[in-house]
């Protein structure tokens, strides 16, 4: 047996997240130096992330070709509304057709849209950037508004009653807004009127009792009621927002993809510096990367999750490449990871009746797909890859020998996945232990529920472990040794929640 007079145990949590700007010297042991397809989890740990299904089993009608990527989804009443080409589409949920409600739209860009009721009846108004808005009451029927000042608005917000409309590329500074109550209706008489700013507006939401306007190097909000005390001042005149399609309500404030990274207004507001207001240093390289070269982005909210999802779109990368950053509010700390494998064209996050609905319809092949469902991508496996600082103890001059390591894991169903450990930092003339495998087979049932592998036999234990430890006997030795679990992308998720490290000291180098 093993003399285990001497063994020194080192245990840490898994928090922190994916952190690329600091040393791993420096780098605290929950931290990760990588973390992909694994999501900071607000219960602890990180999460390997559910996939996404078809949430309508047809794809989008196309016009012309079957590469038109969808150009709108919208979650709206009990359908969800998708545009393509040049026509607008409803079906509802598991549905395995689609209903024209609007055709003929020509040259339209990714859209926007806005859900409001002004008079007792609920609405959505979509823009696309080319054509007139246009406005569906709870019946589907389509009615477009016809004024010329805000034909070919790419962006459509309500606030305080009034509907205002921007992005119109021959007045890409001026928002011009309607009448009280009344989307198609701009008398300035009876309350229309406009507001132009000294830039190109990028983008408008509205957050607590402001409308926020957001440019290319500059960030203004909007107060008031009317056309009479509407008043606009400056938030920065220092910082843009690069695309509105990242701009999200998230965590209690307003999150956006500035020149710099992400960035939230408050922080903006109160500090104003560049460098300094972004959330994002952490992982800044995958910003760095994506910032110049990709050609569109896309963001989302998981709002039961207290996470803001922004996908990078690049013209001849396919969707196993996509990347994407996961953020994740903890506390008062913002938690990172790396997404690889969704390539959304359109999003839309939506909470009916308590059901959280993550829809993104796709770039290629025209399906609309729900997140947050299935476990994996529509039948691709989800490669999600965790690997930990490297690990000195504080000490890089001993070696040490490794002796076991105890894996402390929230699984939701049999897990499948590989536990490695690497020394010296990965070089290769250092030790590569083979693979250990990291499953459970025995999990803690739910009273009431059964939980099933994947052959659908039922495999919950009453009375197994919620959080069980595994320990596995290791080998290989190092100055330093560092982490790693690739899960193999075929079962459900489960959350790492920490890990412990035992070992002996040797000599130092």
């Amino acid at each position: 047996m093993p003399d285990n007079s001497q063994v020194q145990p080192v245990a840490f949590n898994c928090e922190g997240g994916l952190v690329l700007n600091r040393s791993t010297f420096m780098m605290q042991a929950g931290e990760a130096l990588e973390l992909q397809n694994f999501e900071p989890d607000i219960e602890g740990g990180y999460r390997r992330i559910n996939g996404f299904s078809k949430y309508v089993s047809v794809v989008v009608p196309y016009t012309s070709s079957s590469s038109e990527k969808v150009l709108m989804v919208a979650t709206f009443g009990d359908y969800v509304l998708a545009a393509r080409g040049t026509g607008i589409y409803s079906a509802t949920a598991g549905g395995s057709s689609w209903t024209t409600r609007d055709s003929g739209r020509t040259s339209a860009s990714k859209y926007n849209f806005e859900r409001f009721n002004f008079d007792g009846t609920d609405k959505i108004i979509v823009v696309d950037g080319a054509n007139d808005p246009t406005v569906f009451n709870s019946s589907l029927a389509a009615t477009d508004v016809t004024e010329s000042t805000v034909e070919g608005s790419k962006y459509v917000v309500a606030f305080k009653n009034h509907m205002f409309y921007a992005g119109k590329s021959s007045t890409p500074q001026t928002m011009v807004f309607s009448q009280p109550n009344d989307e198609d209706a701009f008398n300035s008489g009876s309350g229309a009127g406009s507001i132009k700013v000294d830039d190109t507006i990028t983008g408008l939401k509205v957050f607590r009792d402001n409308l926020f306007i957001f440019c290319q190097n500059r960030i203004f909000k909007l107060n008031g009621s009317t056309s009479s005390d509407f008043a606009i001042t400056p938030v920065t005149r220092s910082i843009g927002c690069i695309n509105g399609d990242t701009i999200q309500e998230f965590a209690g404030d307003l999150i956006f993809l500035g020149p710099d990274g992400l960035r939230t207004v408050a922080g903006t507001a109160r500090i104003g510096d560049v460098e300094l207001g972004t959330i994002s240093a952490n992982v800044q390289s995958i910003f760095d990367d994506n910032l110049s070269s990709a050609s569109e982005f896309e963001s989302l909210v998981i709002p039961d999750k207290t996470q803001y999802r922004i996908f990078f779109t690049k013209d001849g990368t396919g969707q196993n490449s996509t990347k994407g950053v996961i953020c994740v509010m903890k506390g008062q700390n913002f938690e990172f990871a790396e997404i690889r494998g969704i390539k959304p064209a359109c999003t839309d996050s939506f909470v009916k009746a308590g059901n959280v609905i993550i829809l993104h319809g796709d770039y290629a092949n025209g399906y609309i797909y729900r997140q947050e469902s299935g476990n994996d991508f529509d039948g691709t496996a989800i490669l999600g890859k965790y690997r930990s600082p490297d690990l000195t103890f504080n000490d890089a001059g001993i070696r040490k020998h490794m002796q076991r390591v105890v894996v402390n894991f929230a699984p939701e169903s049999t897990i499948d996945a590989d536990l490695f450990l690497r020394y010296d930092y990965e070089s290769a003339d250092s030790a590569r232990p083979a693979a250990y495998a990291l499953d459970s087979s025995d999990i803690a049932a739910i009273y009431g529920t059964t939980t099933y592998g994947t052959s659908s036999s039922a495999i919950g234990t009453y009375g197994g472990a919620s959080q069980p430890l595994v320990r596995q006997a290791v080998e290989g030795s190092g100055f330093a040794v560092a982490l790693r679990v690739n899960d193999g992308g075929s079962t459900a998720p489960y959350s790492l929640k920490g890990f412990q490290l035992e070992y002996q000291l040797g000599a130092r180098r």
